[in-house]
């Protein structure tokens, strides 16, 4: 088979790594793609979100699968695209897409249909917000922008003030475009949180194994929001009982719903949760594999992924075995000094012989190849990968492979995992 895969992150790299192991594949090709993807794939100079160059390259290639990783390109519709032009694709098509495109889509949604989430309110003016605020008068509060915005568009104001200060980054200053033109203010709900990424058909819907991510830049979650500095696998908090719960009360009505709604979703439907003293709750979803959540879950499969993405687009997902590794797997995000505001691009990588290191996978999220040599083109770098007997082996593997890699400015966090570890003692 030759597949094309859509996008140019640790995620796609993480993807087309799995892809690489089916003994159906024998050529992959990556959309824009980067350095260290490179040698794993052919790069084809096409932006992720141009969906007639996409359709064109997979006729080009002659692709007889395109998985389209990014959230960008889903919510425009190039499954849509794709699928009019004849190829069988992975990932959800527009309509379903949404489920991640519009949070107030994805709001409405859950109160329409009794899936547990956070209270909110839903606003398309500044004023609005603040005197809806300043009445509530409850601190942490949540403001989301309702579109996309690269997993940044969350403010979590402590007081009066940084509230004020956010809502109009958000809804004057658009630091986040359009997708800031109305806002939704939920309440903070409190615990621990769990990432559960699932494969669905629409009909059946499969979870892979539990994932952790660290989303603020510096250790103890100090520090800006980011798109993730790393991630573990299992998540401990995340027991069994906790798991049929979810399946009753979220995952299954949530593919109900969209189904009610005419929006049959098709790939891999992420669900960020909080397990609050109530149970759990959906905080966000997403329409596609989470970054850098991929980086931990992938590596435990066991499953030809082909033969998951094909059952996927043929509505036979109930009839697949899903197996996966019982070791643990973590990964270290190494990010560019400055990350998540303003970094330089273009620092020469060393310590890694065609992209990678022994003992460890390295995916990479920001790299291109310049000269020959390896160089950061983005904030999130690298993503230091390794499967151990338990989660302590793992992380001892990652950063001892960190230890290893070289850029000036490289920024990582050292407790990737503590919590977890806490939280099997």
């Amino acid at each position: 088979m030759r597949v094309l895969v859509v996008g140019s992150g640790g995620r796609e790299h993480a993807l087309i790594r799995k892809i690489k192991e089916s003994s159906r594949v024998d050529y992959i090709a990556c959309c824009p793609g980067n350095g260290g993807i490179s040698y794993d794939a052919e790069c084809f100079d096409v932006s992720a979100t141009d969906i007639d160059g996409v359709v064109e390259l997979a006729k080009k290639i002659n692709a007889d699968f395109v998985v389209v990783a990014p959230d960008d390109p889903l919510v425009l519709g190039m499954v849509d695209a794709l699928n009019e032009a004849g190829f069988a694709t992975f990932g959800p098509k527009a309509n379903a897409a949404i489920i991640e495109g519009s949070k107030v889509f994805s709001k409405d949604l859950m109160e329409k249909y009794n899936i547990p989430t956070a209270e909110y309110k839903v606003f398309n003016d500044p004023a609005d917000v603040i005197d809806y605020i300043k009445e509530k008068n409850e601190f942490p509060t949540v403001i989301k922008a309702d579109g996309l915005a690269l997993g940044k568009g969350v403010i979590i104001p402590e007081t009066l003030d940084e509230a004020v200060a956010g809502v109009k980054e958000i809804m004057e200053d658009k630091i986040f475009g359009d997708s800031g033109n109305n806002v939704v203010v939920e309440e903070f709900l409190t615990g621990p949180e769990v990432s559960v990424l699932a494969f669905t058909d629409g009909k059946c819907v499969k979870p892979m194994v539990t994932s952790m991510d660290h989303k603020r830049a510096l250790d103890g979650d100090k520090g800006l929001n980011t798109g993730g500095m790393g991630t573990v696998s299992p998540n401990p908090y995340y027991t069994e009982e906790i798991a049929k719960e979810c399946m009753e009360k979220i995952f299954i009505p949530t593919i109900e719903a969209m189904n009610s709604e005419g929006r049959t979703f098709k790939g891999c439907l992420y669900f960020g949760l909080m397990l609050t003293p109530k149970g759990p709750k959906v905080i966000e979803y997403n329409c596609r594999f989470g970054d850098p959540e991929t980086q931990v879950v992938l590596p435990r499969l066991k499953t030809d992924i082909i033969d998951i993405f094909e059952a996927i687009n043929n509505g036979t997902l109930s009839d697949l075995d899903i197996e996966w590794d019982d070791r643990a797997c973590t990964c270290v995000i190494m990010a560019s000094g400055g990350y998540p505001k303003s970094y330089p691009k273009g620092i020469e990588i060393t310590g890694l012989t065609d992209g990678q290191l022994d003992g460890v996978t390295v995916y990479h999220a920001g790299t291109k190849l310049q000269d020959g040599k390896l160089v950061t083109a983005g904030g999130r770098v690298l993503g230091v990968t390794a499967l151990g007997n338990d989660l302590q082996d793992a992380l001892n593997k990652s950063y001892e492979a960190v230890g290893k890699i070289h850029f000036d400015g490289a920024h990582y966090r050292k407790d990737i995992g503590a919590k977890a570890l806490k939280a099997l003692q």
